[in-house]
């Protein structure tokens, strides 16, 4: 029996609890379950059981089987002693805590319907492993499983943010700065992106940030893309002398120009291109952290990233190579994906961590405003007739079949809770 059912048993008390008592012949009566802990310690914490006539609170720790507490070296760690209860499947062997305390022991036997259900949709090879059932579920409670998938992709987002936030001694704006360059690199060129920005301070670049020459100059320099030795292109030159003498004056030193990727990329994303753009929206967008943080609509946050790169980027994708004359707006889909990945966490970690809930309702509402995204995860929920209507839908179904499907965890998932208790799987 998987011990993750065990837990899920015991955690919606789907197990026999009539005449339920300990492996000594003492009774046991269930007041409370406990929280469910995912990290290492007891399964649950904080619950409140009656063995014989003494109320306890304290821990629980479920086990297949008894001897698995040893197997586990659960005797040697303190941080079990406040277990007040062992679960387990099959008894097969007597344990103590580990100050040597007795530790009551109760077998429970799970619902066979349950056992069934759970092993029928575990064994499914597809993910989701619910995708032949899924119908079944009250799309409210889709919907409710879809809520709760999109908060746990904000906490996963906002927990790489705040340890970044942390390393630059809880300065907002450089690692607003820092998070906006590394999106741009967009999968292929994330690396150098990341490795730019925390080579060019931000303030740094805010002593030259309404001229586009000396932004360009910094963050093109600093890439290492100026290294190369072209003839007859005065741009290019133009852009190495000043940043020989901003290089010199801040006392720079760049990055490697070959880590940058442009193989298999359409042209519209050549790294050249991304790095002017990039530093178009510096220029036009000055305190660009504060400015989204104060601006209430959707539609205007969105109207801070329609920049373009520099005139010589029209007839250009790299340097010293013309082409058709085109300009080199940042797109619609790469303004979502920034907004997506940088604006909304930033938003909803900003109002978390300075109790402004507002922040937090509005990150959300920008999800809302936004397209929903096309890729073969959404078109997979598509196709199993799911609703998607905007990018809060998407990102909620990427974070459930990213971090739920593929990793199995139906037990975790509300539509999965509601499939275990349902006929349909096993027709009983």
């Amino acid at each position: 029996m998987n011990e993750e059912l065990l837990q899920y048993a015991w955690k919606h008390r789907l197990f026999e609890t009539q005449n339920l008592k300990t492996i000594s012949g003492e009774p046991v009566e269930v007041l409370k379950p406990g929280t469910w802990n995912y990290d290492s310690g007891p399964d649950f914490f904080n619950a409140t059981v009656r063995v014989g006539q003494t109320k306890w609170v304290g821990n629980i720790e479920i086990h297949q089987k008894t001897s698995d507490w040893l197997s586990h070296n659960h005797q040697h760690d303190e941080s079990y002693n406040n277990v007040i209860l062992h679960v387990v499947a099959k008894h097969n062997r007597d344990v103590a805590l580990p100050n040597g305390n007795y530790l009551p022991t109760v077998e429970i036997e799970i619902h066979p319907s349950l056992l069934k259900n759970y092993e029928q949709l575990i064994s499914q090879k597809d993910t989701p492993a619910c995708g032949n059932y899924i119908y079944a579920v009250n799309p409210v409670y889709v919907r409710s499983a879809m809520d709760a998938m999109l908060v746990d992709r904000l906490n996963s987002k906002t927990s790489i943010i705040a340890k970044n936030l942390a390393q630059n001694k809880n300065n907002w704006n450089e690692t607003f700065y820092q998070h906006l360059a590394s999106n741009f690199g967009f999968k292929v060129n994330v690396l150098p992106f990341e490795m730019l920005a925390r080579s060019l301070p931000l303030k740094t670049l805010g002593h030259h940030s309404r001229d586009i020459l000396q932004t360009e100059a910094l963050l093109f320099g600093q890439s290492g893309l100026l290294n190369e030795t072209l003839i007859g292109d005065d741009y290019f030159l133009s852009l190495r002398k000043e940043y020989q003498y901003l290089a010199s004056k801040y006392k720079l030193k760049g990055i490697d120009g070959f880590l940058w990727k442009f193989m298999r990329l359409r042209p519209a994303n050549f790294p050249t291109i991304r790095i002017a753009q990039f530093a178009s929206l510096l220029c036009h967008s000055e305190a660009l952290l504060s400015k989204i943080i104060d601006t209430e609509k959707p539609e205007e946050i969105l109207q801070y990233f329609q920049v373009k790169a520099s005139g010589y980027w029209d007839t250009h994708y790299r340097f010293n190579k013309t082409a058709p004359e085109k300009i080199k707006w940042f797109g619609v889909s790469s303004r979502n994906n920034l907004i997506i990945n940088t604006v909304v966490p930033f938003l909803y970690l900003y109002g978390d961590r300075n109790n402004k809930p507002e922040l937090k309702a509005r990150s959300v509402k920008l999800l809302e405003a936004i397209t929903p995204e096309n890729n073969h995860i959404i078109k997979l929920w598509k196709s199993l007739g799911i609703p998607v209507e905007n990018a809060y839908d998407t990102q909620a179904l990427i974070q459930l079949k990213n971090e739920y499907c593929n990793k199995k965890r139906c037990l975790e998932c509300q539509i999965g809770a509601k499939l275990l208790k349902h006929e349909i799987l096993t027709g009983i």
